[in-house]
């Protein structure tokens, strides 16, 4: 059975794959980054997951600390981004999902990116 962490899992899962098309996104699903918005809607942050040259330098997602607070997951993390099999930099990650106890799909996301 899913729950909220498992869809949010599902969406860093992807971050690594490169593989949008299982991650339950509801269809007007937005995402801020850094106050930006850079998803429209969930076909948009599914075709970027896909395929968006953003997302194909991560290498590695690592240290994940999960909490759930009702509608919202959020995980804190590391990630490590790169060329040519070589690590560049490592960020810290903190990234709040929007995902309803009743929908498990993803409504919001916001990501703020720091130095570790």
């Amino acid at each position: 059975m899913n729950t909220q962490v498992d869809v949010a899992r599902a969406y860093l899962d992807a971050l690594l794959s490169h593989d949008g098309n299982t991650v339950p996104i509801e269809p007007r699903a937005v995402r801020y980054e850094v106050g930006l918005k850079t998803a429209f809607s969930g076909n948009h942050l599914r075709r970027s997951l896909s395929g968006g040259p953003q997302y194909r330098v991560i290498r590695a997602i690592r240290d994940c600390v999960w909490t759930v607070d009702g509608d919202d997951v959020t995980v804190d993390y590391l990630l490590e981004a790169g060329l040519f099999g070589r690590t560049l930099v490592t960020v810290r990650v903190i990234e709040t999902f929007r995902i309803p106890q009743d929908d498990l799909r993803i409504h919001r996301i916001d990501a703020k990116i720091r130095r570790p």
